[in-house]
């Protein structure tokens, strides 16, 4: 391998944009923040989503222990842990 194209892979490899995290947003909030996250991180509009997870709720039912499930494990912006982190450390702590 050249110089001149270890060069332009090194250049690629580190000008790429950090991974983005999925987060519960703490803006676009009505429940729990989780459709606002899932529009932000893939990047569509909030109103979208919402009404997505409105008709899987409608028509299926399953939609709801994951919107649950994902709040419970998904933490918000500018959390460092998620609610059920939070609640086992909590408890480990507490058992200690």
């Amino acid at each position: 391998m050249s110089t001149t194209t270890a060069g332009a892979w090194s250049a690629t490899v580190n000008d790429q944009p950090e991974a983005r995290r999925l987060r519960r947003s703490g803006d676009d909030k009505m429940l729990g923040g989780v459709a606002g996250g899932i529009a932000r991180y893939l990047d569509v509009d909030v109103t979208l989503v919402r009404v997505v997870i409105a008709a899987l709720a409608l028509f299926t039912g399953a939609i709801v222990p994951l919107y649950i499930a994902a709040w419970l494990l998904v933490p918000a912006d500018g959390e460092d842990q998620s609610v059920a982190e939070a609640w086992l450390a909590a408890r480990r702590n507490r058992h200690r």
